[in-house]
């Protein structure tokens, strides 16, 4: 069903079963998959490819132009997974060169007002709420949530299953796991009821519990000694554990403690 108000350009390329309301304008190489649903009012620019179930609320602005002033009008992409939802007035970029494009994965929520900058780089179930703004280059892995008028600053990562509290600053690289909040933000413990909620053991907890205490509770120790404190424990050998080890120890920006 394609409302007689819309514009879409002959050079997008459309699934089946799609719904597109009344307003939305589609631009040249978009590419929209199976069972899509535009609210109204919608735009959609290219080169960007969509998958399937995606669906999009009143005033998304979809595939605008990367806002870094090294871009120079190549053609850079987005592309976008399936089941993703992307709320009232919600921003997504393409990428500034045509090597890497800005990449979402599957099954996300994007609420009201979010942003996400180009080149960044999300994985899935991840959660982006109200206001909620991702600057340029950012990583959010897995199951991670950035709460609403939280603002993150360029190049960070955001590890799996970690929680962003609201009106927040993050200015490094978020731990997989842990809640930060603050401004600037500070690790402030383990994300137990969430990782509860998708099914983490109590031996996966107490192994997390173990290396926050190691890595976030010490002030008096620096990174490099934190982390050897870790290894030292059996807590390190724990899964979860080591991608934390990993994740701190592949940071170049510096991780947020």
């Amino acid at each position: 069903m394609i409302h007689p108000t819309a514009i879409i350009s002959p050079q997008a390329r459309l699934g089946e079963r799609i719904n597109i309301g009344p307003y939305c304008v589609i631009g040249a190489d978009v590419e929209l998959g199976d069972d899509c649903h535009l609210h109204s009012h919608v735009v959609i620019e290219g080169p960007c490819k969509i998958g399937h179930k995606n669906e999009f609320f009143p005033f998304a602005a979809i595939g605008g132009k990367s806002q870094d002033l090294k871009y120079i009008g190549e053609p850079t992409h987005l592309l976008i997974g399936s089941r993703n939802v992307f709320r009232e007035n919600t921003t997504v970029h393409r990428g500034t060169h045509q090597e890497i494009p800005t990449r979402i994965g599957d099954d996300n929520l994007f609420l009201c007002y979010s942003h996400v900058a180009h080149d960044c780089q999300l994985a899935n179930h991840i959660i982006l709420s109200n206001n909620g703004t991702l600057g340029g280059h950012v990583q959010v892995a897995d199951y991670a949530i950035v709460s609403g008028l939280a603002a993150v600053h360029q190049f960070c990562r955001i590890g799996a299953h970690s929680i962003i509290g609201g009106c927040s600053k993050i200015v490094q690289d978020i731990p997989p796991y842990m809640i930060v909040d603050g401004n600037p933000g500070t690790v402030r413990g383990v994300n137990l009821v969430g990782l509860q909620r998708r099914g983490f053991s109590e031996g996966d907890l107490s192994s997390l519990r173990t290396a926050y205490k190691k890595l976030f509770l010490r002030k008096d120790q620096n990174m490099a000694t934190a982390l050897s404190s870790l290894k030292a424990t059996a807590a390190a050998s724990h899964h979860h554990c080591a991608q934390l080890i990993e994740f701190m120890e592949t940071s170049t920006r510096g991780v947020t403690r």
